[in-house]
């Protein structure tokens, strides 16, 4: 199943249509029975009668009064926040950020573990599942749990639940983690590349700001590289999944430096923080971490300065002949390099400088607005649209 907003568009009347109006309450479409008789084409009294079993279930609530455009002035719908919750992890190499999440998205607790996904798949998942588990024990006030929901740094495969040959997860190869942590839970489960949640996160916080962007790219520049393409409101995933995937394109500025997918060349060798880490220590910076090479940038340090400069420049480089060929309506940069403005700075100028000037004329290109949150409530939305999804 795709995940994104779910479609709109006119509904067979002796369809189920109650999860397709949870669907369009939850992504925010629609706010009255007006607005949902028109979205799905079916009879204002189909509507009424199944609003009706929504609000006696308790998922729905009426709240105030809309603007009346000739006759009764019509009740606006909400989803009820307190009517359950999902439980939500955006899992790195060695840390993780979990979160329990109302049913619109929001975060209501947020924690941050150590997880070190080296030490494969079970032993993970079994600390992963304790501190969530943790997390549900005080979720009283959201009512029962509905779903998890992991975002992973790998090549994920939504379809079976499951990481395909990731190259920072040894062991995890094919590893049932949809289908084990829907067990453990006995909820149903979603797994979302990590890039890809942050993709999502991102494009539905623009909303207000760029209403009509139907289509953007998300570049993630932290300890590792990633990129997540969003199409018509929805992630565009490919034949196989791996849509985006900018991680190991072969750069020319990359030489024959070693990478991790065991080729040479790689764009993740010189424009990851991990790689940038490597680069400087060897330059003699004591630095051990990419937040130690952001801190150093921020204090203008200029063999930093200069590294960070590069990398973003090739990481510029590499998305072009993407945005050409896609033609977005933005480009958000989000990761820890994100916050530096030499690196965000070399991306702009080079994607203006590689790109038709029609591909940049309009568009947007800007910082993260969900920060360290967006694995989280990408995911989170993630499984909110499998929960809620129309049948």
């Amino acid at each position: 199943m795709q995940v994104g907003t779910p479609g709109r568009g006119h509904a067979d009347e002796s369809a189920p249509t109650a999860a397709s109006i949870i669907s369009l309450l939850a992504a925010e479409h629609v706010n009255s029975r007006r607005d949902i008789a028109r979205e799905l084409g079916l009879a204002p009294s189909t509507v009424s009668l199944r609003v009706q079993e929504l609000i006696d279930s308790g998922l729905v609530v009426e709240d105030g009064s809309g603007t009346s455009t000739g006759g009764r002035r019509p009740r606006m719908l909400r989803i009820n926040r307190s009517a359950g919750h999902v439980l939500v992890a955006d899992l790195g190499g060695r840390h993780a950020r979990l979160a329990r999440m109302d049913l619109l998205g929001e975060p209501r607790e947020a924690a941050d573990i150590t997880l070190d996904v080296a030490a494969g798949p079970e032993a993970a998942l079994e600390t992963l599942a304790a501190s969530l588990a943790q997390l549900n024990d005080g979720a009283a006030d959201l009512g029962g749990l509905r779903g998890v929901g992991l975002a992973l740094p790998g090549p994920v495969d939504v379809w079976h639940g499951r990481v395909d040959s990731p190259s920072r997860m040894p062991g995890w190869h094919h590893f049932p983690i949809r289908d084990w942590m829907a067990n453990r839970f006995a909820v149903p489960c979603a797994v979302e590349n990590d890039a890809n949640a942050m993709a999502l996160a991102e494009h539905r916080a623009h909303h207000q700001q760029l209403p009509h962007a139907r289509h953007s790219i998300l570049a993630k520049a932290g300890a590792a590289i990633g990129c997540g393409l969003i199409v018509d409101g929805r992630i565009y995933r490919g034949g196989s999944g791996a849509a985006g995937d900018i991680t190991h394109v072969r750069v020319s500025a990359a030489d024959h430096r070693a990478c991790s997918c065991g080729n040479v060349g790689c764009l993740e060798t010189i424009a990851s923080g991990s790689a940038l880490v490597r680069a400087l220590r060897e330059d003699g910076l004591d630095v051990n971490s990419t937040a130690e090479v952001v801190e150093a940038t921020r204090n203008a340090d200029p063999i930093a300065t200069t590294r960070v400069r590069n990398a973003g420049r090739s990481l510029g480089e590499t998305l072009s002949p993407v945005v050409n060929f896609v033609n977005p309506d933005a480009v958000f940069l989000g990761g820890l390099l994100s916050v530096v403005e030499p690196f965000v700075a070399a991306v702009r100028s080079q994607l203006y400088e590689g790109c038709h000037p029609l591909i940049t004329r309009d568009l947007h290109i800007g910082q993260s607005r969900t920060g360290p949150d967006a694995g989280i409530r990408g995911v989170g939305r993630a499984i909110l649209d499998q929960i809620f999804a129309p049948a």
